[in-house]
């Protein structure tokens, strides 16, 4: 294997890690995963959710979204990945009970962007209108 495949290998291992800790519900090892200067966008128009945050925002943000899951987690699972540079793209699936019964079952698009172990940047794309279904309307 060369040296070229050996870091997206690498740059993919680093995104596994980060999506198998958010699986856990630990905000702080998330963080942990991430870059100071990483941001992490969200798509749509969700309010509260949709947006760009900085690490600190997404950690309140998380911190605060953990407690509506049953199980305190939301668990993301890969389906595929691809990786050219620094960067990773991810097709994956969700899916929670939350504490008010509701289920949240989703689809994403994720583009990471990977700089030696640390996430410098994740955008990410999914049913907006099941999030704001399940987590703002009535």
């Amino acid at each position: 294997m060369n040296t070229t495949n050996n870091l997206l290998e690498y740059n993919k291992e680093v995104v596994r890690h980060f999506l198998g800790v958010f699986s856990t519900g630990n905000v702080a090892g998330v963080l942990e995963c991430l870059d100071d200067d990483c941001t992490w966008w969200i798509s749509g128009n969700v309010p509260g959710i949709s947006g760009s945050y900085s690490k600190h925002q997404m950690g309140e943000l998380l911190s605060g979204i953990v407690n509506v899951y049953k199980q305190g987690t939301l668990p993301i699972t890969p389906n595929g990945m691809t990786a050219e540079g620094m960067r990773v793209a991810v097709e994956a699936e969700s899916c929670s009970e939350l504490t008010n019964g509701k289920v949240f079952r989703n689809t994403y698009h994720f583009l990471f962007e990977v700089d030696g172990n640390r996430i410098t940047g994740i955008k990410e794309y999914s049913d907006t209108l099941h999030m704001y279904e399940t987590f703002i309307a009535e």
